[in-house]
Parts: structure tokens; C-alpha cells; sequence
């Protein structure tokens, strides 16, 4: 019984270290596919990102990002023309976990505890 038991807390420790794959530096540069919600709107883009800049079309609007990375699965994003007040806040993208062809992602506005998340795949 004894054995059995340390077993079963053996097993739960070895699950509570797991860690979602993040192979993100191959994401950094591409043309990808976004899917995301915003205050229960289902949303969905594409964009094609460089070192420093993605230019995303979204409900058939083109728009431009400036972005800076923080380390290879963070970046941070500001609308290079910005329309509105709005639009000049920063927003906080981090990849969560990673596939071959796909992210999973969460974003908020900077120091936003509301967080949102999404996917993208790859395009090309």
C-alpha cells in the first residue's frame, strides 16, 4: 500500500512539472493566420510579420504594427497610425505553446490583467 501510494505522488509530481512545447523563434518571421475573440466576437486576420513590423488585414482594413520583441515568445505591439487614443496603447503578445505550423497565444493591452487568447497558423 505504502509502495502504491508513492507511485501515485510520484506520478503527480512528474505531471505538475510539465510544460507546453515553445519552439517560438521560428514564428517570429512569416506570413500566418490569427483566430481570435474579442468581448465574445469571434475574429480573424491575416498578417505578415517581419523582425519589426507586422501589416495585418482584418475585416478587409489594412493596418500596420510596429513590434518589439522581449525574448522569443513575447513581443510588444503599437499601431504605427494610430486613428484614436485607443489604438496608441500598447498591446502584450506572448505564444503559449507551439506545434509545427501553429501557436496558441494570450494579448491584452500593456498592464492589462484582462487577457484574450487566440491561434495562428502559418501560411506560408
Amino acid at each position: 500500500m505504502k509502495n502504491s501510494i508513492y507511485i501515485l505522488l510520484a506520478g503527480f509530481a512528474l505531471t505538475g512539472c510539465y510544460e507546453q512545447e515553445r519552439n517560438c523563434a521560428g514564428f517570429k518571421t512569416g506570413k500566418f493566420r490569427a483566430e481570435f475573440e474579442v468581448d465574445g466576437k469571434k475574429h480573424v486576420s491575416e498578417f505578415e510579420r517581419t523582425e519589426t513590423l507586422e501589416i495585418e488585414t482584418i475585416n478587409g482594413k489594412v493596418d500596420s504594427t510596429s513590434i518589439r520583441w522581449v525574448n522569443d515568445c513575447e513581443y510588444i505591439g503599437r499601431k504605427v497610425n494610430p486613428k484614436n487614443m485607443q489604438e496608441e496603447k500598447a498591446v502584450q503578445i506572448k505564444i503559449l505553446s507551439t506545434t509545427e505550423d501553429s501557436y496558441s497565444f494570450e494579448f491584452s493591452l500593456v498592464g492589462d490583467a484582462n487577457k484574450q487568447k487566440g491561434t495562428v497558423t502559418r501560411i506560408r
